[in-house]
């Protein structure tokens, strides 16, 4: 028997559901998939445009803090994201370009999170 059969989805720890959520959908273009209440605070679903992925939004706690994740998002076109989330005011790094990988640069998001999107 195979115990592991997918992905269902990346939580990424936020300090404010609201804030972080305003983030996601209007600076980064996700579309809202789920928001609902629970007892610890809101079970926010989001997926990119393509629909690959869900990501959830948790409330970070003392219990449950914020670390070191990776997660490689996809993009057409590496530049022109680049240049759309330096314009939306989003911090970004350099446009990396190595001999045989794809172009790709971090982000961060405003809870401090580091990501990457990567030209597919």
């Amino acid at each position: 028997m195979t115990v592991f059969t997918g992905v269902r989805a990346i939580s990424i720890l936020v300090d404010d559901q609201d804030a972080a959520l305003a983030f996601y959908v209007d600076t980064l273009g996700f579309t809202l998939l789920a928001d609902s209440k629970i007892p610890t605070g809101r079970w926010i679903e989001l997926s990119p445009a393509d629909g690959s992925v869900i990501v959830t939004l948790d409330l970070a706690t003392p219990e449950v803090t914020r670390g070191a994740i990776m997660i490689r998002f996809l993009t057409d076109d590496a530049a022109a994201a680049h240049k759309e989330l330096s314009a939306k005011g989003v911090h970004t790094g350099g446009i990396i370009e190595w001999p045989g990988v794809p172009p790709m640069f971090e982000f961060h998001d405003p809870d401090g999170n580091a990501f990457s999107i990567t030209e597919s």
